[in-house]
């Protein structure tokens, strides 16, 4: 039996990965945070100490790095960065990276090799229109500006990062700017997606939403 992939795609602050987890979880699905292979390849690259605007030498740097992902732990050359990955400043670096053809490039095989071993559900920017453009569910999250900003201030400060909500509010727009106007592979409602609002919705609502239409979908086909 063919393996079903299920897309959840959106931009930052509207509860991809926590829903996309537990989706997966209702569903019996892996879980693929293609996000948080940007931010371990963003990692890399720090610590090579390179210009992070350099497109060549940052896929060189990827491409040559052992990224692994397994069961929520992830490692680039065997040092676990789990932890390390979700910084606020790796962040910014992974959304500058992944604007660089050579560095998506790099983690796309890694990507499509979860589409092949598992029935998942993936989350991300571009996983239903590039990543995996066959996909059997697309979704795409939305919610506006501020509430994606006031989602990710308090984020931050239950983690104690010294940060203003004006400041997360700049870098949201900033980042959206980045993802919908980088020529590759930007950030787009994929073909056959459909678009959930979770602006007015808790996660659950999302998840319970998610799951339904996934259902749905699933017995269409």
């Amino acid at each position: 039996m063919k393996n079903v992939i299920i897309t959840i795609d959106g931009p930052a602050g509207t509860g991809k990965s926590t829903v996309a987890r537990e989706v997966a979880a209702r569903l019996g699905y892996t879980y693929l945070d293609t996000g948080a292979l940007y931010r371990a390849a963003a990692v890399a690259i720090e610590d090579a100490q390179v210009n992070i605007y350099d497109d060549e030498t940052c896929g060189m740097i990827v491409s040559n790095t052992d990224i692994v992902l397994l069961n929520d732990r992830i490692t680039i050359n065997g040092k676990d960065v789990t932890s390390e990955i979700r910084a606020n400043h790796i962040s910014e670096v992974a959304s500058k990276i992944a604007s660089h053809p050579s560095v998506r490039k790099a983690l796309l095989a890694i990507q499509r090799s979860f589409g092949q071993q598992y029935s998942l559900v993936a989350e991300g920017r571009d996983t239903g229109s590039v990543v995996f453009p066959d996909a059997q569910v697309k979704i795409f999250l939305s919610a506006s500006e501020t509430e994606r900003a006031n989602r990710r201030y308090n984020e931050l400060v239950a983690r104690k990062t010294a940060i203003s909500y004006e400041q997360v509010l700049d870098e949201v727009i900033k980042r959206d700017q980045r993802d919908t106007s980088r020529k590759i592979s930007p950030l787009v409602v994929a073909e056959h997606a459909i678009v959930v609002d979770t602006t007015q919705l808790d996660i659950n609502g999302v998840v319970n939403k998610v799951v339904e239409i996934t259902r749905d979908r699933l017995a269409d086909q």
